[in-house]
């Protein structure tokens, strides 16, 4: 399939490693120009390095998703290096954490804020494209009980909700807002890869519960985001696709 991409001006948040890379990569690779952040300079300056080899304009710069004033400077910044926004792609986290009240500052500070900034920042650009798409990073623990009471969770469960109210007010102004759900994910330097090591049977009751008998990729994620963000999914908004190789149990009617 043809996702008709190639041209279009990405921006990613959240995207030197893990799945926000895979979708920087995946973007790419069908001709997006893409727009990297991420806190560390020096990550985002060898990511940019990397990408560029893809043969699209790949620009980047650091931020910090729990700073107004970065977090918007960034979405402009890179707006303008780029020439226009057609894709954001909010995928910045605080990640899971049991930290008591830190956990919930941090996740409401960079999850919910970071991406609500981030938005507000990419609208007027979005307006301006013919095809513009918000493509959110969600999570299967938004969606049902998962481990134990977590900040994580319910932030991210808040993003799935106001994107799905997003999806109708900005649609009649060409914008479409969906959501990606990743199940467990495992990569190189993830929180899964930390849990095999540390917590051994977590991670083999949570494999158990997997019918594929694995956990899922960050490139299975990116190929889904890659298809909600372009062209081809045009009649596609207000979603929250999960992709989790069957984990949650969940019947969505």
């Amino acid at each position: 399939m043809d996702l008709r991409l190639t041209g279009r001006k990405a921006l990613i948040t959240g995207s030197t490693r893990g799945i926000g890379r895979r979708i920087a990569e995946a973007l790419a690779r069908e001709g997006c120009a893409i727009a990297i952040g991420a806190r560390k300079i020096e990550e985002v300056e060898s990511a940019v390095s990397d990408l560029s080899g893809l043969g699209v304009t790949v620009v980047g710069a650091a931020m910090d998703a729990a700073e107004a004033g970065s977090i918007r400077d960034w979405v402009t910044r890179m707006g303008d290096a780029l020439g226009g926004i057609d894709i954001l792609v909010p995928n910045v986290s605080a990640g899971g954490s049991l930290n008591g009240e830190q956990s919930w500052n941090d996740a409401y500070q960079v999850d919910v804020l970071g991406t609500l900034r981030a938005i507000e920042a990419a609208l007027p650009a979005l307006e301006a494209s013919d095809q513009g798409a918000i493509t959110i990073t969600g999570t299967t623990a938004a969606v049902e009980t998962f481990m134990a009471p977590m900040a994580y969770n319910a932030m991210k469960g808040a993003l799935i909700v106001h994107a799905k109210q997003l999806s109708q007010t900005l649609l009649p102004k060409g914008i479409r807002v969906n959501v990606v759900s990743p199940g467990p994910i495992e990569f190189p330097g993830g929180a899964w890869e930390g849990i095999k090591a540390g917590m051994p049977e977590l991670y083999a009751a949570t494999l158990a519960s997997q019918p594929s008998g694995r956990l899922g990729t960050p490139e299975e994620v990116a190929a889904c985001v890659a298809f909600l963000s372009s062209p081809a999914a045009s009649w596609v908004t207000g979603v929250n696709l999960v992709v989790d190789g069957g984990y949650t149990k969940r019947v969505q009617l």
